[in-house]
């Protein structure tokens, strides 16, 4: 029935023309235009070539009594939650429904330092000699993980090294000459490909589902941009591969965004080439040596970007400069904006944390940013990850007199003393008195410090007064101010 109602019988197309021809009609808009998808592929082969390279893993704990665990299980069904990925299996007891038992079902009871299931998960062999590759949060915690084979082997397995950052993980058995997976290139990953994955969902080894790309460099605030796919995974697919129609490894299945805890139809992947350089690291050193510059920061808006003079909403806003670090020698200051690192543009904030991050300890780099309506370079020696941060000091308030105030702005600012000037380590700045109408619109308050005005760096009240004397009335001004340990630019705009 359905042939039939979309393409005529040949009964219907061979039907003579009318004795009187109808006037012309225009030809169907797809009547010349190629055919661009033909057909669904077939899986079959990608699935004999991948599938023996992809592994099974489970884990287990140690608990000292019976009940003991119920700690460890809530702590898991937190990760769970937060992951969406690598949840605990269900207590294995014998006679449980749809948990089959088989040799490896660990027995239940309450020896001391009996090992028991704590979760599943997926993982690929990177190498012949027994490298494998999986999802830290697949490991994190477990006192004993086994890899299972294809062919039914089942081998104890030694963690390498695992990184949260990136949730990648580096296991190592005693194998050799294992099926090894073909890694590929990310750079040429497109959106609308089709990728498949194979994994261990809800403890069903060896699944495979499929879909395609929806993005290749969804930011979803982390160290990495993800590869956003509709394939199916599920809890237990964590850490297997997405393949790509040639067969070789683009990603890391590690997340799913859901409502309900299971696929909803976007599922996200680490990319391959992001974590072979991850793995690299962890194969030679056991852990990833990241750079830092020392620099808190924050998005840049349209409306910042445009009053500052930047035109177009790009770059990092430093909000704040711990002291002693590698920014702060290299003279970066609150409220800069910085635009490139090492020749590269920074589109959007978090470009810059993954630059840097990436960039090895003692490199000394190059920092564009924008600073009072022009641009400038600074150098600086990139340091390494993990130096332990000094905190800011918060200014106090003081009896000094307020200035005459901006009432345009709906501010009254007065002089920072030398104190304050000390414990905030700032050489300029006014502190707000008070903020009302336009200002406390803009988001100011009692006891911020205004560290700019236009563009223009200030000192004093006096110097404040002088900058908004010489702007066009009525017209919208932004503010650099430091609240606390951040800074942040704030558009303030008269009589709105």
């Amino acid at each position: 029935m359905l042939s039939s109602s979309l393409f005529p019988h040949a009964s219907q197309a061979q039907q003579p023309a009318a004795a009187v021809m109808a006037p012309a009609l225009p030809p169907a808009a797809n009547s010349a235009a190629p055919v661009l998808v033909k057909g669904l592929p077939d899986f079959t082969e990608l699935v004999e070539k991948v599938g023996p390279s992809v592994v099974s893993i489970r884990t287990t704990q140690r608990v000292a009594e019976e009940g003991g665990d119920g700690d460890e299980a809530d702590a898991q069904m937190r990760e769970f939650f937060k992951r969406f990925f690598g949840v605990p299996m269900p207590d294995q007891r014998r006679g449980t429904p749809g948990v089959p038992n088989t040799p490896n079902t660990p027995k239940r009871g309450g020896e001391q330092g009996e090992e028991r299931p704590r979760g599943v998960g997926s993982g690929f062999i990177l190498s012949p000699d027994g490298y494998v590759m999986t999802n830290a949060h697949v490991v994190e915690g477990a006192d004993e993980v086994y890899v299972n084979l294809t062919d039914k082997r089942e081998f104890k397995a030694k963690v390498v090294g695992a990184d949260k950052r990136t949730d990648v993980a580096v296991l190592k058995i005693d194998a050799k000459q294992l099926p090894a997976v073909t890694v590929g290139e990310v750079s040429r990953v497109k959106v609308g490909e089709w990728v498949m994955a194979i994994g261990t969902p809800f403890g069903l080894e060896n699944t495979v589902t499929a879909g395609i790309v929806s993005a290749k460099a969804r930011d979803t605030g982390e160290e990495i941009r993800f590869i956003q796919t509709d394939v199916a995974v599920n809890p237990g697919n964590s850490g297997g591969p997405l393949i790509n129609m040639r067969g070789e490894v683009v990603g890391i299945n590690s997340q799913i965004l859901s409502r309900s805890g299971g696929f909803m139809g976007i599922s996200l992947s680490i990319p391959i080439d992001d974590a072979m350089k991850v793995a690299d690291q962890l194969r030679s050193g056991g852990k990833v040596v990241r750079g830092r510059i020392g620099v808190s920061i924050a998005p840049v808006s349209k409306d910042v970007a445009e009053s500052i003079g930047l035109g177009k909403a790009q770059g990092a806003l430093v909000q704040a400069v711990e002291p002693g670090t590698p920014a702060d020698k290299a003279g970066v200051e609150a409220g800069d904006i910085i635009t490139k690192f090492n020749g590269q543009t920074i589109d959007k904030a978090p470009d810059l944390p993954r630059l840097v991050a990436a960039t090895k300890p003692g490199t000394k780099s190059t920092l564009q940013v924008f600073r009072r309506g022009a641009h400038k370079e600074l150098t600086v020696t990139v340091a390494e990850m993990d130096t332990p941060k000094a905190k800011l000091g918060s200014g106090k308030e003081d009896a000094a007199q307020p200035m005459a105030s901006a009432a345009a702005l709906g501010l009254n600012v007065i002089d920072l003393t030398a104190d304050q000037k000390r414990e905030l380590r700032q050489t300029g700045g006014v502190l707000v008195n008070e903020a009302q109408g336009p200002a406390a619109r803009a988001g100011l308050r009692a006891g911020d410090i205004i560290l700019s005005v236009a563009n223009v760096q200030i000192s004093s009240a006096k110097e404040f007064e002088a900058v908004l004397a010489k702007l066009e009335k009525g017209r919208a001004v932004n503010v650099l101010v430091r609240r606390g340990e951040w800074a942040q630019y704030a558009v303030i705009r008269p009589g709105k």
